[in-house]
């Protein structure tokens, strides 16, 4: 059988140093109603960088945007307005030629590890099709890469024979990091890519993706709503709510010293692995997407600290430290920390 090469280095797009791997400035994406209505602001007004090399955990419930930001930075939605960056090249008004390359470079793995593959398909041979797609030759002419592919996700290669109903979730999900890393990219979407997975399974999974992205240098945008996840992984946190970023900055600072509302909402809410600790009886609930378009702060109905200011302006998302943003009216630590205290035996968020 005939080996294909497979070029050593990227050949199409080259990073600059300096330059971050994901720029996004002020994207806005609307979903109209076929009727022709007003339709869902999904994403509003979202700006954030992504160096290179490091991983930006978006956090958030369902329903808050993020699968969708994930889908613009990637080329796979169109947006209404903004600009979006990657890897030095504008998406928005790109050709098709220019955004299919791209995609060689940046990769997604999705929440659903069997949905994300074709059962009729072996697992070599969907783990070979995105090389073939870039590179030409026969499928079989992979062999040797789709062999050095599954060892690296630590599966046997003799997989590779198999469908996909034939393995574990952890296995399928597995298949899915080996194709996307199938043709050697720089930076990786990871879509809930741990959901569906058992408790134990999620843990590898995760110890897979922070191990490879030490040895390949990858770039990350983990999109989650499991706390548990984004702190396992991420370097910088960004927190949405209906569509737009409310809390962005550094991990450490995000997790331990919350200035958002809802940021400390979702982390009172968090499970607590020592069971003398209790958690806030306030659950995660889907979040409703409005054709109205926000007057305020979105949050401000659930939110027990809100002023007249907060359903009447919306917040900017503005500098509290060097490093973090938040998009709050009460942003003063001490204001929310003095209201927290005084209402301290209540569940203050509905």
């Amino acid at each position: 059988m005939t080996v294909t090469a497979i070029p050593e280095a990227h050949s199409y797009f080259r990073h600059e140093e300096g330059r971050a791997a994901i720029s996004v400035k002020h994207l806005d994406k609307r979903f109209r109603s076929r009727r022709g209505s007003a339709g869902i602001h999904a994403i509003d007004d979202v700006t954030f960088d992504v160096a290179p090399g490091s991983t930006l955990g978006i956090v958030g419930e369902s329903g808050s945007g993020k699968s969708t930001l994930a889908r613009c930075i990637l080329g796979l939605l169109p947006f209404d307005s903004g600009r979006v960056e990657v890897l030095g090249t504008s998406i928005g008004g790109a050709s098709q030629e220019v955004v299919r390359k791209l995609r060689a470079d940046a990769q997604i793995v999705f929440q659903e590890p069997f949905e994300s593959l074709d059962p009729r398909m072996r697992i070599g041979d969907a783990i070979a099709e995105p090389i073939k797609i870039r590179y030409g030759g026969r499928r079989g002419g992979y062999l040797e890469r789709v062999n050095e592919l599954l060892r690296l996700v630590a599966l046997d290669p003799d997989l590779a024979t198999r469908f996909p109903h034939q393995l574990s979730g952890g296995q399928q999900q597995r298949v899915n990091i080996a194709r996307a890393l199938a043709t050697k990219p720089s930076l990786l979407v990871l879509d809930e890519p741990t959901s569906s997975l058992d408790v134990s399974v999620r843990s590898e999974v995760l110890r897979l993706l922070a191990s490879l992205q030490q040895e390949f240098g990858l770039t990350y945008v983990l999109i989650s709503h499991d706390l548990a996840t984004i702190r396992a992984m991420s370097t910088d946190i960004a927190v949405m709510y209906l569509g737009r970023i409310v809390e962005h900055g550094p991990a450490t600072e995000v997790l331990q010293h919350a200035d958002h509302p809802y940021t400390r909402f979702l982390l009172g809410s968090e499970l607590s692995l020592d069971p003398h600790v209790r958690s806030r009886p306030a659950e995660q609930r889907e979040v409703i997407a409005s054709s109205v378009p926000l007057v305020g702060c979105g949050f401000a109905p659930r939110c027990a600290f809100k002023v007249d200011e907060c359903v009447t302006v919306v917040p900017p998302l503005a500098r509290t430290s060097p490093t973090a943003r938040v998009a709050c009216h009460l942003v003063r630590k001490a204001d929310i920390a003095d209201a927290a205290a005084t209402n301290e035996s209540k569940n203050v968020f509905v």
